[in-house]
């Protein structure tokens, strides 16, 4: 970087206008537009010479990072950054990061929303009295949530609110996550599955609720598949705020027939990357389903703590040449090794 101190900035998506005003106060050209897509972001990165692109869900792919000559760091607003072609960035030498734990609260809620609207079917309730039909009889069936068993899949910041809350409703809480240790998990007051399949196939079939917040790998694709829906409890309830892609929803549409099972989901396989269109996921319309526009760290709050991580990692760039929360560094060991 040398001994350039000020940057100029192309924040994607919507963040929080004191998070855009803090980064102008520190000198830096910020260009902030929500209507930008993977289409035009060619275009916008030329126009301002952005040397900083900062998004949340929009994607970038590997022909907007090719095609620039000037950008040196992408930050992606969230935990998970499976939008952004991370390997294309390190071959570039442009450094990724995130903005780990700032939006977990807010996915937690968001959990527990779907869970409370599945269980007492407030969303099926709200469309009947709409429609002008009183059926109190049908909706007074709820289970309730205390003393069920939940079991959480993935233990980061996102996960470890989620137990929180789960605790704070009674309920008993059971987790299985690769970096998961029997010490934390003991002090935590949770049961700890241990990191196999077959683990995880007998702790599906003893809970009542199923919680997954894992990031988009490889290694996790289809994850909740035929085996994963096959195992599960008759009648659980299913929930996933994490990725689509982690979720094989025809499998899952099968059990919720057969199976009896609900869900709630906040994302979906192959859900539209603009920001308003008509699309309708095909599970939408089977009984027993509770969901939402890809909006679980969509709060103020969350808002707030994502864009003052965002002043953080650009400041801290600036300041010493070090990007914070990178994630893609072994690409950019690939590049450093090859040079």
């Amino acid at each position: 970087m040398g001994n350039k101190t000020t940057l100029s900035v192309l924040m994607v998506d919507k963040f929080d206008d004191e998070a855009i005003e803090a980064l102008r106060e520190l000198g830096h050209t910020v260009h902030a537009d929500a209507e930008i897509g993977p289409e035009t972001m060619n275009d916008a990165i030329a126009a301002c010479g952005a040397e900083v692109l900062a998004v949340r869900s929009t994607k970038v792919p590997a022909t907007v990072i090719e095609k620039s000559s000037t950008l040196k760091l992408i930050i992606r607003g969230g935990a998970g950054y499976d939008n952004i072609d991370c390997k294309s960035a390190g071959k570039a030498g442009i450094a990724v990061c995130n903005t780990p734990g700032m939006n977990a609260v807010a996915v937690a809620e968001s959990t527990f929303g779907h869970l409370i609207n599945i269980d007492r079917r407030i969303n099926e309730q709200t469309s009947e009295l709409k429609n002008g039909h009183w059926n109190k009889k049908e909706y007074s069936k709820a289970r309730g949530l205390k003393g069920r068993r939940m079991l959480v899949i993935g233990m980061g910041s996102i996960g470890t609110e989620v137990v929180k809350r789960a605790q704070a409703f009674g309920m008993k809480v059971a987790a299985q996550s690769r970096s998961l240790r029997e010490d934390t998990a003991r002090a935590l007051g949770i049961e700890l599955i241990p990191y196999t399949r077959d683990a995880l196939k007998d702790a599906l079939g003893r809970m009542d609720v199923v919680s997954v917040h894992v990031a988009a790998t490889p290694d996790t694709k289809e994850l909740c598949g035929p085996g994963f829906f096959a195992a599960m409890k008759p009648g659980a309830y299913f929930i996933n705020t994490s990725r689509g892609e982690i979720v094989d929803e025809g499998e899952l549409a099968n059990a919720m027939k057969t199976k009896g099972i609900r869900a709630g989901l906040d994302v979906f396989q192959n859900q539209p990357s603009s920001k308003d269109t008509n699309w309708k996921p095909a599970i939408a319309d089977i009984p027993g389903i509770s969901l939402t526009h890809h909006i679980g760290a969509s709060t103020e709050q969350a808002q707030i703590a994502v864009g003052e991580e965002v002043v953080r990692v650009v400041d801290t760039f600036v300041r010493t040449n070090n990007p914070l929360h990178v994630v893609n560094a072994e690409y950019l060991a690939d590049l450093a090794a090859a040079e």
